[in-house]
């Protein structure tokens, strides 16, 4: 296996996992949803462990709700560090969010109140999943559309704190950033600007959707110009760090995603010194 990830990754995704696996075209890594291999068998961890034989896996949890009130789920992290292990993945990823309460899942990624107490709260929280990983824990910006009520802080200080109580990563997700400041009427630039740039280990990449005045990250389409630059210039401040290209809805053929990831390999490639303009 190779293991250090860089350059322009795509997600692992059910409907042409294995076309990727047995094709020709090349990528520089690949990400998955741990939820969908922990603790199963059969074709897809099979296809996993073909994909793994190529090219670096990342992992990047959608479930674990490291802000929510629910007890984490220590059978559920002893098996997913099972399986990071297996596939020698040297930082785990999930979402600054909750998404679970009362024993339900939500079955999305909601934002937290930008308070003081949630600060502590989920900080503590990502310090006992990253003991139980026995690796380092990074959390990811997540999209938002209602700010929750009981905040002092604005989202980047918020996430800013977490990171730094936590001691933790920060899995950067610009058109994120983009979809917050212009759905909450902020400055995108200076919101980026204002994060923890500096404990970045990895980018996120998608397109979205407007809908109505809204814009909804869909991560169903290919990524705009704005979202673009606002990646080039996280380049410029973080360095050579992963980045990948989330296509999770509207999936169109392998080929037009992996063109899609080509198109961005070249165009972020000047901002980034590690970096060659293809694959």
């Amino acid at each position: 296996m190779r293991h250090h990830a860089h350059g322009l990754g795509i997600g692992l995704r059910k409907p042409f996992a294995d076309a990727l696996v047995d094709g020709s075209r090349d990528v520089d890594f690949v990400e998955i949803i741990p939820e969908n291999f922990v603790g199963r068998g059969g074709r897809a961890v099979a296809t996993l462990r073909r994909a793994a034989e190529r090219w670096p896996v990342l992992a990047h949890g959608v479930s674990l709700s490291l802000g929510g009130p629910d007890p984490l789920d220590r059978a559920y992290l002893v098996a997913l560090k099972a399986l990071l292990d297996l596939l020698e993945v040297p930082v785990y990823t999930d979402h600054l969010c909750w998404s679970s309460a009362g024993g339900y899942a939500t079955h999305d990624l909601l934002p937290l109140p930008f308070s003081a107490e949630a600060v502590a709260h989920t900080a503590a929280r990502i310090r006992r999943v990253a003991d139980v990983l026995e690796r380092p824990v990074a959390v990811e910006n997540i999209s938002f559309y209602a700010v929750m009520p009981g905040g002092e802080l604005d989202e980047p200080a918020f996430v800013t704190a977490v990171c730094d109580a936590a001691d933790c990563g920060l899995l950067l997700d610009v058109n994120n950033v983009h979809v917050n400041a212009a759905n909450h009427g902020r400055d995108a630039r200076a919101d980026l600007l204002a994060l923890p740039l500096h404990r970045t280990v990895q980018l996120h990449v998608a397109g979205h959707h407007r809908q109505g005045a809204r814009l909804v990250d869909s991560h169903g389409a290919p990524v705009c110009d704005a979202v673009l630059a606002l990646a080039a210039e996280a380049l410029d401040h973080v360095g050579d760090v992963p980045v990948l290209l989330e296509w999770d809805t509207s999936i169109p053929p392998l080929d037009a995603v992996l063109d899609e990831a080509d198109r961005l390999r070249t165009a972020l490639a000047p901002h980034r010194g590690a970096w060659r303009a293809s694959a």
